[in-house]
């Protein structure tokens, strides 16, 4: 029988499993408290379970962990972790630190099919969702060495194109017993996956993000391929609708790309486009990678629409440059192991055969 992964269930998953097996329902509780609260992964170190039901523990399931295979660590403060996984894939977690409210951005995916054209994970294709373990893990083995205050879900893949798996990570991060995390402090980013944005509102209470980066449906569609099946009149319609709690805003991700959705025209259609909704801005210089052929914008176009956006009384961030100096765009430790790797086998497989 193959055992099971705790760190798969909520709560309420793992008051199922042990009600189905004669055990009371608040050792869920205990059990999971033994695995977020305290970091325990030996069945045998939780002193208030009997060492009878430590056995059948031991015998039937698992607490799966995940340790970095490589950090990279920026003058900024900003570390990158790249975790490899069971099955040898590879994902990317960021800590970004700002006045002590260290910021954990977290991957959904290995890969992406999302094909948005200034992403560099995109260009890996997506591989397979990860499993709840996998994306709650991420969490778990940066707190073993850093604090954090809030959780993002907007690393490698589209959250939402996993949603299964993410809400009941969700649901982890949050639960009281679990990683304790205020639903205030999570925010889940998609590209703009209609209904499932709609069933993500009724699971679970989360902030939203939806990644924008153009205020036509020309210039989305050249940009974010999402935008041909849910065009911007359908997911401004969505975003309308999803449920917000008293004060709550969505935030709108834009990515600023030189000539291309950076002008003043570009800001006064944003503020059309966002005008019904309760909404801040995250304006975003894109981060120029190998193979893409984009340019980050000047100075002067970020100020310009900041300005602009602050003028219409729109409550804006421009997200400075984080991590520069090291892999800064998702997925490009990945892509750096990757590479090497891969030299590393073709020098091996060239090697002269005596």
């Amino acid at each position: 029988m193959q055992k099971k992964d705790l760190k798969n269930l909520t709560i309420e998953e793992l008051e199922t499993l042990f009600l189905g097996a004669g055990k009371e329902r608040f050792r869920a509780k205990q059990i999971f408290k033994w695995m977020y609260q305290k970091g325990v992964e030996d069945f045998s170190l939780m002193s208030n379970i009997s060492r009878g039901f430590q056995h059948e523990l031991s015998e039937t399931a698992y607490i799966s962990t995940l340790h970095p295979e490589a950090v990279e660590v920026s003058q900024d403060g900003t570390r990158k972790y790249l975790f490899k996984l069971d099955d040898g894939e590879r994902v990317e977690s960021v800590l970004i630190p700002d006045e002590g409210r260290n910021t954990l951005c977290i991957s959904s995916q290995v890969g992406c099919a999302m094909g948005c054209a200034f992403c560099l994970t995109g260009t890996f294709r997506l591989t397979r969702n990860l499993t709840t373990a996998e994306i709650v893990n991420q969490v778990c083995a940066v707190r073993r060495e850093a604090d954090i205050r809030n959780i993002v879900l907007m690393g490698m893949g589209e959250p939402l194109a996993n949603l299964h798996n993410v809400i009941r990570a969700l649901k982890i991060i949050i639960d009281p017993d679990g990683l304790q995390f205020s639903n205030r402090r999570v925010t889940v980013s998609t590209s703009g996956l209609v209904p499932e944005m709609e069933q993500l509102g009724k699971a679970v209470t989360v902030n939203l993000a939806v990644s924008l980066n153009a205020t036509t449906d020309e210039m989305r569609d050249r940009l974010m391929p999402i935008n041909r099946r849910y065009p911007l009149s359908e997911l401004m319609a969505a975003c309308r609708r999803f449920p917000l709690p008293s004060r709550r805003m969505i935030t709108f991700e834009y990515v600023l790309i030189r000539d291309m959705n950076d002008s003043l025209e570009d800001a006064k259609r944003l503020v059309r486009l966002i005008s019904s909704v309760p909404a801040k801005v995250n304006l975003i210089a894109f981060n120029e990678h190998e193979g893409c052929s984009f340019k980050a914008p000047t100075q002067e176009a970020i100020d310009r629409m900041h300005r602009f956006l602050l003028d219409k009384h729109i409550t804006v961030i421009t997200r400075s440059s984080r991590g520069a100096d090291i892999s800064a765009a998702c997925g490009q430790l990945k892509g750096k192991l990757d590479k090497k790797q891969v030299e590393a086998k073709e020098e091996v497989e060239n090697e002269p055969h005596f």
